[in-house]
This record gives C-alpha cells, sequence and structure tokens, in this order.
C-alpha cells in the first residue's frame, strides 16, 4: 500500500514543481542597441575631438607692449677680471712704453715763457679744433663758433632716440642711411681739420706746405701740436 500511495502522491507534486521550477526562470535578456544622440556628448567623446575642431573664446588681448620679455644670457660668457681686464692693463704698458721712448729720442722743446704783449705769428689752435677754425675763415663767428657745435653736440646726443632702425643689423648694406650720413661728415670733418693743419701759415694765411714763401723764405708746414 505505500508504494503505490507514495507513487500516486509523489507523482503530481513532482510535476508541479517541475512546473514551478521552469516558469520561475528568469527570461533571457535581450539587448537593444539605440542610435546614438549626435548632440549628446561625453566627456570621453569631447577629449577625442581634434584640437583644430575644438572651439576657443579669447578673454583677452594683451599689447606687445605691456608684455616684458627676457632675453636669455649667452652662455660663452667669461668674468671681466682677469680676462678683460689683463688685456686692458697690457695695452695700457705698451703704449706708456711707446711714449716714453718718443719722448727719449724726438725733439720736441718747449717755446719761452707766454707773454701777453707778443702775439705768436701763427695762432693755431690744437689740432682737434682746427677744424672749427677753419670754419672760422669761411663763415661768420656766430655760425661756426656757436652753431656747428651746438648742431653736432645735440645731434649726438639724440641720435640713439632717433634712429629706429634694425638694432640687429650688423652689415652696412643694411643700414645705408646711417652709413652715408657718417661719412660725409666724417669726410667733412677731417678734410677741414687736414686744410688747418698743413696749408695755413703764420697769421692763418693760406699756404702750400714744403714750399718757400713770402721773404723769409720758411716753410709752409708751421703749425703746433
Amino acid at each position: 500500500m505505500e508504494g503505490p500511495i507514495a507513487g500516486s502522491m509523489g507523482g503530481p507534486n513532482c510535476q508541479n514543481e517541475q512546473l514551478l521550477m521552469t516558469d520561475t526562470k528568469k527570461p533571457e535578456e535581450t539587448r537593444v542597441v539605440l542610435p546614438v544622440d549626435p548632440t549628446r556628448r561625453t566627456e570621453i567623446d569631447k577629449q577625442r575631438v581634434p584640437m583644430s575642431a575644438r572651439p576657443y573664446r579669447l578673454l583677452a588681448l594683451v599689447k606687445q607692449d605691456a608684455v616684458v620679455r627676457v632675453q636669455k644670457e649667452p652662455d660663452d660668457t667669461v668674468m671681466t677680471w682677469p680676462h678683460l681686464l689683463s688685456i686692458e692693463f697690457l695695452a695700457a704698458g705698451v703704449m706708456s712704453i711707446f711714449l716714453l721712448l718718443m719722448g727719449l729720442f724726438i725733439n720736441a722743446p718747449l717755446e719761452e715763457l707766454a707773454n701777453g704783449n707778443v702775439t705768436p705769428a701763427v695762432a693755431k689752435a690744437p689740432w682737434y679744433f682746427l677744424g672749427l677754425q677753419e670754419l672760422l675763415a669761411y663763415f661768420h663767428p656766430a655760425v661756426a663758433g656757436v652753431l656747428v657745435p651746438t648742431f653736432v653736440l645735440v645731434g649726438a646726443a639724440l641720435l640713439p632716440y632717433v634712429d629706429r632702425g634694425n638694432i640687429n643689423a650688423h652689415h652696412p648694406a643694411e643700414r645705408k642711411t646711417a652709413v652715408v650720413l657718417f661719412t660725409l661728415f666724417a669726410i667733412l670733418g677731417l678734410t677741414v681739420t687736414f686744410i688747418g693743419i698743413f696749408f695755413r701759415g703764420p697769421g692763418y694765411s693760406f699756404v702750400i706746405p714744403y714750399l718757400p714763401f713770402f721773404e723769409n723764405s720758411v716753410n709752409g708746414l708751421h703749425f703746433a701740436l
């Protein structure tokens, strides 16, 4: 009796349990891939955008004059002492010895004491002022003695503020205007100085050097250093 009863009781229950077990199983998940919205981007997507396509905003415009540029110093620098000063001391010593030898072997006697009642035959300025003295022979004293020196000194002082050319230009072809102006003024200054030294005699009259003139046959080359 136990066997059939157990069999009859256990059969339907087992089938119900099997049906419940099959019914309680989770259904398989199905993934649906939705289309990506082009207007929606994550941070990762933004990082993948190339630099040329990224939008930028100009916050401020800094003037070039307001930026302080610090130039890099050259790496091949040396100390002033002893590399520079030793050469300058050596050059000063050689020049001092040269001047000493000139004073020993070249005859350059001193003249007599100055006499206010006697004017020398040749009243010449030192050689570095003979250019201005030569200009006095051609122009009014106010022009040659005041305006010209003032123009030269003021022009030399204002030249760094007027010259706005390329400071990195070192070749003469790159600074034609400055080279031409300097050459003209240098030639003019050397010419009037040369004439005042070699072509002016007693009384600051025009003479020909190395040729006798007047009655006393004094050489034309006559100037005081």
